[in-house]
């Protein structure tokens, strides 16, 4: 049997293995690319502009994940947490009189001087108060341009003031006209230092402050709590056109969390039902895994992905795919791709040969709508491959023995 031509076959299908390697996208099957691959496509983006038909090429972050680069990303979730928020410099506002806000002026004449006295029954609805010189005036809501009237006093712009400033200056507007005058002003109805809670809460609603310096708790209590889980809630916190997000369970688990509300501020309770997404060689396969929403590490998001699958994943290939915060971390080289809101995407590489990473895992943070993808070993390409390679060869090799034995009988 002269076997040379086979030789030659299977020399030249040998001869493509390389290829078979660097191609495997389009000439074996896969769970998707490979490790080197993802490192390459990283290095360059192709963006086709539609428009024009233009190009721009521009890299893609590639960051590997180190107890560096974890620090800096929990360093960044603290310093969104609501105990960053500067508070104690505009508590003070709590007692500051503003537009729509409704007043009750009191004003007493030490006799026998009695100029209100006289000039109550002038005054639509005053109220003279027995035995003293005492006149209770209308009440007084504060215009959009901040001011109230009184008789001998005029006009006064009060907006910005607390109660004991408005009595100071009522004081000095009746100097010279009343006889040692005494006032009190006393806020009826609070509308301008107000907190609004909307959402997943039992009743919206809109929560005057108090000298009290209400907290993010105290307004959830006065919306009579929250519909759904408590571990499933996410708090947002408007203020000052800036938004600030933290879970339910942190803000009641941590006291520093649960703040003073400020006027104007806008609290939101949002069921959000987070989840990341394992793709690749991972042992649940294609499934988007769900989390609470106190989030959850590398570490824990590996464990609910069931691990890496045996004699398939590559473990130096473990990636989570992320749109990140342009201020996360500092990065490598200066981002290129950032998306109109501000974010760059990125690439982390969890190389699981090393065992320093096992550490980092455990504190890496997991975002809301992460993709965790765990790339194919190489060798298993190569046993797709060889595999391939044996249906051709075996078959070819059968009929050529069988064509023999016949030709020779």
């Amino acid at each position: 049997m002269d076997t040379k031509p086979y030789v030659t076959l299977l020399w030249l299908l040998l001869s493509l293995v390389p290829v078979g390697m660097t191609g495997c996208s389009g000439f074996l099957p896969s769970l998707g690319a490979s490790r080197s691959q993802i490192a390459q496509s990283a290095k360059k983006m192709q963006d086709a502009d539609s428009q024009n038909l233009s190009s721009v090429v521009a890299s893609i972050e590639i960051v590997d994940v180190n107890r560096g680069v974890t620090q800096q990303l929990l360093a960044q979730q603290h310093h969104d947490a609501f105990a960053s928020l500067q508070t104690a410099s505009r508590q003070l506002t709590i007692s500051h009189i503003g537009p729509g806000d409704i007043l009750e002026v009191t004003i007493w004449e030490t006799p026998p001087a009695a100029l209100f006295y006289q000039a109550a029954t002038a005054v639509d609805n005053a109220v003279m108060l027995p035995s003293v010189n005492a006149t209770r005036f209308p009440e007084q809501t504060v215009t959009s341009q901040g001011t109230i009237s009184l008789p001998f006093v005029g006009n006064i712009t009060v907006a910005g003031l607390t109660t004991q400033e408005i009595e100071k200056l009522i004081q000095h507007r009746l100097k010279g006209k009343a006889n040692a005058p005494q006032v009190m002003a006393r806020r009826l109805t609070n509308v301008s230092s107000t907190v609004t809670v909307v959402g997943e809460v039992n009743k919206s609603t809109i929560v005057p402050l108090t000298p009290r310096h209400e907290r993010i708790l105290d307004i959830l209590a006065a919306a009579e709590g929250v519909k759904q889980e408590i571990n499933k809630l996410t708090i947002q916190l408007t203020r000052g056109g800036q938004i600030h997000s933290m879970p339910l369970e942190n803000v009641i688990a941590d006291n520093s969390q649960n703040i003073a509300m400020q006027p104007g501020d806008v609290v939101t309770v949002l069921y959000q039902p987070l989840s990341f997404t394992a793709l690749g060689a991972s042992g649940l396969r294609n499934s988007e895994v769900a989390f609470e929403a106190k989030g959850i590490t590398l570490a824990q998001a590996l464990a609910r992905a069931g691990g890496l699958r045996d004699g398939e994943a590559d473990p130096k290939g473990v990636f989570i795919f992320r749109y990140e915060s342009a201020k996360a971390i500092q990065w490598p080289t200066a981002p290129t791709v950032m998306t109109p809101d501000g974010k760059v995407p990125v690439i982390y590489r969890i190389d699981l040969n090393q065992a320093s990473t096992f550490f980092a895992a455990q504190s890496f943070p997991i975002h809301d709508k992460d993709i965790l993808y765990v790339s194919t070993a190489p060798s298993v390409q190569l046993q797709k491959f060889l595999a391939l390679l044996s249906t051709v060869v075996s078959p070819a090799m059968s009929t050529t023995t069988q064509v023999h034995t016949i030709s020779r009988d």
